[in-house]
């Protein structure tokens, strides 16, 4: 029998109402849980390693520690990394694959076997302080992943409590963009009502245990997607005219804030409007195809820059002024074998050598090109002034 992408669609949200209903009758009380903050700061990164030619784990240490970055997520649980960070004192959210929701998702067993083998061994040396259940499962393109995300990540979560670690250990999942039907002006914010049977039963035990909600933020990707309506200095943080949302008579200056603000009525109009939002990944491509409009050197210098230079003033937005933004940025190195367009290669803040992409005030393990140059010049000019005094030096003492 032949089911339609549609069909398919409505028995998985028809499934999905009676699984939620069993959740909020199953959960146990959450009362006496310790709340977990697994992002502490305001800046972060995304440590991505699809690449052959990047520094070794140790090395990144030495860089994140230079760079005063004490927050990351990576994609994995790979030993070597957490490892490679045992006493750093950096706050290291990991990754459980969308290829393992499945299994965990039937199998609370393996799910403590998961944490058991990439976890609790690293525990307290490493500061693991998250575990990320997949990545952009709702509203991707593979809706059979939707309706495993909400087991899979009540199974890492259960895993966690018979291991001891919730105290330590928050459980959460990052979204794109594509959760959403509109997002402008940002109070007209709201989930896809095919997305709503699913997301709603996830931000219900995210709030029981805790859990901001986590979104993938890029006025990039919006900005190649509508270069010719979009002001590339409104997402630059640039000075522009902005936009005026009626409804809340706030202004905005940045489409990032405004991203962030579309979360907020998101989360309101479904019922969670207590629950904080956090950027899990945003940046902008250093260099692109020729359909990629902006994805120049230039344009990431101005975008991580002014980003950086508005995460560490620990403001909020305008809807949520009293709640400081917080985001990781992407990414730490451009990666060489990452697949699709030249921009996904070219988001690093490093370059694969461990020097800085552009300057926005990081110090790399080697100087970039642009330093070595200007450091030869001076060099050079030192030794020019030093010939100089040495020759006057002489002319005095013969005279």
């Amino acid at each position: 029998m032949t089911v339609s992408f549609t069909s398919a669609i409505k028995i998985m949200g028809f499934f999905s109402f009676y699984l939620s209903l069993f959740i909020s009758l199953s959960i146990v009380p959450f009362s006496n849980i310790l709340v977990v903050q697994a992002f502490t700061g305001t800046y972060g990164v995304n440590y991505g390693r699809i690449a052959d030619n990047i520094p070794p784990p140790e090395s990144v240490v030495t860089l994140l520690k230079a760079a005063k970055i004490k927050n990351i997520r990576i994609y994995d649980a790979d030993q070597g990394v957490l490892r490679a960070f045992r006493g750093s004192g950096i706050e290291i959210i990991v990754g459980l694959g969308n290829e393992n929701l499945r299994d965990i998702s039937v199998n609370p067993d393996r799910a403590v076997d998961w944490v058991k083998e990439n976890v609790e061994p690293h525990i307290p040396g490493t500061l693991i302080r998250g575990i990320a259940v997949g990545n952009e499962v709702l509203g991707s393109v593979d809706p059979t992943l939707w309706e495993v995300l909400v087991p899979a990540v009540r199974n890492v979560y259960n895993a966690l409590d018979r291991l001891r670690l919730t105290n330590r250990i928050e459980v959460s999942s990052p979204h794109s963009e594509a959760v959403f039907a509109n997002t402008f002006p940002p109070s007209a914010g709201v989930f896809k009502d095919s997305v709503l049977p699913y997301m709603r039963p996830l931000l219900q035990f995210f709030s029981q245990i805790g859990t901001p909600f986590y979104i993938n933020a890029y006025p990039f990707l919006a900005y190649i997607s509508d270069p010719s309506h979009i002001d590339l200095n409104y997402a630059l943080f640039q000075k522009s005219a902005g936009i005026y949302d009626s409804r809340t008579k706030l202004h905005y200056d940045n489409m990032f804030d405004a991203m962030v603000d579309a979360s907020y009525a998101a989360l309101e109009k479904a019922g969670f409007g207590k629950m904080e939002v956090i950027v899990s990944e945003t940046g902008w491509a250093s260099k692109g195809d020729e359909n990629e409009a902006g994805a120049t050197m230039n344009n990431a210098r101005t975008y991580n820059r002014n980003l950086r230079k508005r995460l560490l003033k620990k403001k909020g937005t305008p809807y949520r002024p009293k709640t400081p933004v917080r985001a990781y940025i992407f990414a730490l190195f451009n990666e060489n074998l990452k697949p699709g367009p030249t921009s996904e290669r070219n988001f690093g803040l490093f370059k694969a050598d461990g020097s800085v992409s552009y300057n926005i005030g990081f110090t790399g393990l080697v100087p970039s090109s642009a330093t070595s140059s200007l450091l030869s010049i001076k060099v050079r000019e030192l030794e020019g002034l030093a010939q100089i005094a040495f020759a006057g030096l002489v002319l005095v003492l013969i005279l």
